[in-house]
């Protein structure tokens, strides 16, 4: 296949040796994804690699994977150190609850490390508790919230994005109240939910998208679809590129987590396939810079 260069710009890493993540560290919970138990062991740097072996990997960046909520910037200054030792990850998003009076300080404490670009909270909100990360819906409209995340918009940081697609109206709102914050939407709007639901999704990613300052990962779609093919997830990867562009979407991972369904060349192979009738100048847009150019690689 293509040896292009790449960059995967959502994996993660985990130590269960010497980190506390309680997803992992208290035992496998009911989730969005099913049964991680496969995965519920440490994954380093040099595994992620090793996955990666096959690809023309080049750089990547790593998402917050719900560390120690008592120490977030503990996660940063671990991968800081991973970086520093072996290159990857290039940038690092960090975790922190915008909701909380003190989060400029967190932020602060987060940019003393050197790749660090922005934070993830998840807003996952569903009628599922298993598939649900926040416990009261349109927390982004509350004074609390918003006032987070205007300490991240003044420090310049990104935010990554992870929702379903029936919030998708509540964040085109966000976006367009702060539009110089870089958005980065997660995992395709997360499809989780079964086919019968591609019609809602499509028409939420067509209203996100109109937000200029929203750009859209593609990746997880694994999540939604276990036993996925090429074919499965072509849809969601054109309708995706349809409704941000070319020059707003780019291709990632999701490793380990996609690691339940299947394996890393599977996942970016299936991608290379999939854009195959593109233009050169798109397919590097997708595979490698517009990665360098909103994570500021």
């Amino acid at each position: 296949m293509d040896q292009f260069p790449i960059i995967d710009p959502h994996f993660h890493l985990w130590d269960l040796d010497n980190n506390y993540y309680p997803w992992l560290s208290d035992g496998v919970k009911p989730s969005a994804f099913g049964d991680y138990a496969a995965i519920n062991k440490t994954y380093l740097i040099e595994d992620f690699l090793a996955d990666a072996g096959n690809q023309n990997l080049v750089k990547a960046v790593h998402l917050d994977v719900g560390y120690d909520p008592k120490d977030p910037a503990g996660e940063t200054r671990w991968l800081q150190a991973v970086a520093d030792k072996h290159g990857f990850p290039h940038g690092i998003v960090g975790y922190s609850d915008l909701r909380k009076k003190d989060v400029g300080d967190l932020l602060d404490e987060h940019m003393q490390y050197a790749n660090f670009r922005g934070i993830r909270q998840s807003m996952n909100f569903h009628t599922d508790p298993a598939k649900t990360y926040l416990t009261e819906a349109e927390v982004s409209r509350t004074p609390e919230w918003r006032r987070g995340f205007v300490e991240l918009a003044r420090r310049g940081l990104s935010f990554d994005l992870q929702l379903y697609y029936w919030q998708m109206e509540e964040f085109l709102d966000l976006a367009r109240d702060f539009p110089d914050v870089q958005i980065i939407l997660n995992h395709t709007g997360m499809q989780v939910d079964g086919p019968e639901h591609f019609e809602g999704w499509r028409k939420g990613m067509k209203t996100l998208s109109q937000a200029a300052n929203v750009a859209c990962k593609i990746s997880g779609l694994g999540m939604g679809n276990w036993t996925w093919t090429t074919d499965d997830i072509r849809p969601y990867v054109e309708e995706a590129i349809a409704a941000f562009g070319v020059e707003r979407c780019m291709f990632a991972s999701n490793f380990p987590v996609d690691k339940l369904f299947s394996s890393y060349d599977a996942i970016f192979d299936s991608f290379k396939e999939i854009s195959k009738t593109f233009a050169e100048s798109e397919r590097r847009a997708l595979f490698h810079d517009n990665a360098a150019r909103f994570y500021r690689l």
